[in-house]
């Protein structure tokens, strides 16, 4: 059937069982938005307040429902705006689908106004980019851009549009939803054989998970694994939530931040298997001295990862949740009483922050988030100290409930992912812990949950800093604050109700739980402020390059 460029899009997009899509309007993009405007019915357009804003609540959508993100921006600087969402989805492996718009075919390259190589500059954060000047190619190239953003390791996908093609004519033939790519299976039996020896051997085996488990859907075959073959095992900060309920063989995060009695035990092991993960420098810090004595394996569906970074024994490519599945039929049910004796003892050591209900401690405040938002709750935090914190104590047991930017570190990511984690999970809570800093990189996306009615929680750790470049700066820099701190007098509750949300401040841990129950009933957006010392530090801390004989723990 013959219909506008624009049509096309709007109708492949329901096609790929798109519902949701984030953007903000602009003249390149208008054609677009009028076809928008004919399917409200099956598509609902999330207009936030700025496009880095709907890049991030894109991106919270697709960690937290397993489903491609969509986002639209006009050119120019609709499209560079995008740049920063696009990069945080690219390091942490988030599936999106970026559609931007162009100036027209004819004005390409004579510097017209909101003219600009979006391709270019997203060339290398993105799987893969394409440029559209063909009506008739529309249809074909989205439905390869969801495709490739699903395919392998999962990553964003930008569209650039010229507007003249959203306003041709050309021909759409409607198709069925091509089935979700089926990875071809792991071949090779004589390595998962040797794989399974190894962990049979194995004294003093650790495994060592990330979001690649997360992303593949085998939480369920690692645990299977763990508990089988009596394996302690340990998460990074994107794997949080893969191990499940904390037991005997649940060593809670690994690296700068991490359990000291976790990052003894990788130094003590004699296997590692490292399951969907990239031997990030926040995790092995100091790469020579990472798992010395250990034999390392290393599970991962991106070929390239494999001795990237740490030199392994054996690098096993391919999907996560097959390798174990076929891994777990081999390996001996296994009791190691000696190994988990050690790893216990190092429990004992492990850092206990003090408890002081007269101030507010972020690891109590976060504790009680925890357990009164319960374990379906969705944990959304943006960049710092507060990050950690949240890392640490928020113990989360499913995966998808704790969404952050493990590889970019991107200040600004939490409102918008908190806003495209609740329309994508609008039956669960979702609380946004942010700093002060971060906060007021994204605080004007309030209005957008005020809009849609949207009770995400805002829980704003201020210290009145930049948490982590202050903590750095007392442990590296002899106390040399050099614009770390910052004396800023924003009323948050005056403007959560200039917004037409509710606010709190606190300075107790009282107040706080008063003001958290509150928020939990509210039925729109709550930000509460806690109250904190600047000098409060995340501890334990292993510094950049450091091993655990460097461990901080005052």
């Amino acid at each position: 059937m013959e219909m506008t460029g624009a049509n096309i899009i709007v109708n492949t997009l329901i096609e790929q069982g798109v519902d949701t899509i984030f953007g903000y309007p602009g003249g390149a993009v208008l054609n677009i938005y009028d076809a928008l405007y004919d399917h409200e019915d099956k598509i609902r357009h999330i207009m936030t307040s700025h496009e880095q804003g709907a890049a991030h609540a894109a991106d919270g959508y697709a960690r937290s429902t397993g489903k491609t993100g969509v986002v639209l921006a006009t050119s120019g600087p609709g499209a560079t705006n995008l740049v920063t969402g696009i990069a945080t989805a690219y390091m942490d492996s988030v599936p999106m689908v970026c559609i931007t718009g162009n100036v027209s075919k004819s004005l390409i390259g004579r510097d017209s106004f909101q003219e600009i190589y979006i391709t270019g500059i997203t060339m290398p954060i993105t799987k893969h980019n394409f440029v559209v000047r063909d009506v008739d190619d529309l249809a074909p190239v989205i439905r390869k851009a969801f495709k490739i953003a699903n395919s392998g390791r999962k990553g964003p996908v930008l569209i650039d549009i010229t507007k003249d093609t959203t306003s041709k004519i050309g021909d759409y033939t409607p198709e069925e939803k091509e089935e979700e790519v089926k990875i071809e299976g792991f071949k090779d039996m004589k390595a998962i054989e040797k794989v399974a020896k190894l962990i049979n051997k194995a004294k003093r085996p650790v495994i060592y998970s990330g979001g690649g488990v997360i992303s593949s859907g085998a939480s369920f075959e690692l645990r299977e694994l763990i508990h089988k073959a009596s394996i302690p095992a340990c998460n990074t900060i994107m794997g949080i939530g893969v191990l499940g309920r904390p037991d005997e063989y649940h060593l809670g995060m690994v690296g700068m931040h991490g359990n000291v009695s976790t990052n003894y035990a990788i130094e003590n092991s004699d296997l590692l298997l490292a399951i969907g993960v990239r031997f990030s420098d926040r995790v092995a810090l100091n790469t020579r001295h990472f798992a010395p004595g250990a034999k390392i394996v290393h599970i991962d569906i991106d070929g390239s990862e494999i001795n990237k970074n740490v030199v392994v024994d054996y690098g096993l490519v391919g999907d996560v949740k097959d390798i174990l599945s076929k891994l777990l039929p081999l390996v001996n049910e296994t009791e190691r009483p000696e190994w988990l004796k050690a790893v216990n003892k190092w429990r004992e050591d492990d850092y206990k922050a003090a408890d002081d209900s007269s101030v507010i401690k972020p690891h109590e405040a976060i504790s009680y988030i925890s357990d009164k938002a319960g374990e379906d709750a969705i944990i959304v935090t943006d960049v710092g100290q507060h990050q950690m914190w949240a890392a640490q104590y928020s113990n989360r047991v499913k995966p998808r409930t704790f969404l952050t930017s493990g590889g970019l570190g991107t200040m600004g990511f939490g409102y918008g992912a908190a806003i495209g984690a609740k329309l994508g999970n609008p039956k669960k809570k979702v609380v946004h812990i942010s700093g002060d800093g971060s906060f007021h990189m994204n605080l004007n996306e309030c209005p957008t949950a005020v809009h849609y009615g949207l009770d995400t929680i805002s829980v704003v750790i201020n210290n009145k800093s930049l948490g982590m470049p202050r903590q750095w700066q007392h442990y590296m820099y002899r106390d040399r604050f050099a614009s770390s701190d910052f004396e800023r007098d924003t009323d948050y509750v005056l403007l959560a109700k200039a917004f037409g949300a509710e606010g709190y401040s606190c300075r107790t841990l009282d107040e706080f739980k008063e003001a958290f129950d509150k928020a939990l009933e509210s039925k729109v957006p709550v930000i509460i402020e806690c109250i904190v010392d600047h000098n409060e530090n995340v501890l334990p801390m292993i510094p950049a390059g450091g091993t655990v004989d460097d461990l901080i723990v005052e």
